[in-house]
């Protein structure tokens, strides 16, 4: 496991503790903000992860909007 794969662990559990969508909405931001210069500099591995946590933090924040909802 590599230190991105724990500091995003780490994130997420932050996150997921908190319960707010936009904080999981902006975390994915940032991660495709972070990515677009690791992929102009043919930094492929690191970016296709932050590309990874980007979407599933989408995902956790589509969720819970959902159950929000309800």
């Amino acid at each position: 496991m590599k230190i991105q794969d724990m500091l995003f662990l780490i994130v997420l559990a932050v996150l997921l503790f908190k319960h707010k969508s936009s904080w999981f909405l902006s975390a994915g931001v940032i991660c495709l903000i972070i990515s677009i210069p690791l992929f102009a500099k043919w930094v492929f591995f690191t970016a296709e992860h932050l590309t990874w946590y980007a979407a599933a933090f989408f995902l956790c924040a589509v969720i819970f909007a959902y159950f929000r909802v309800k």
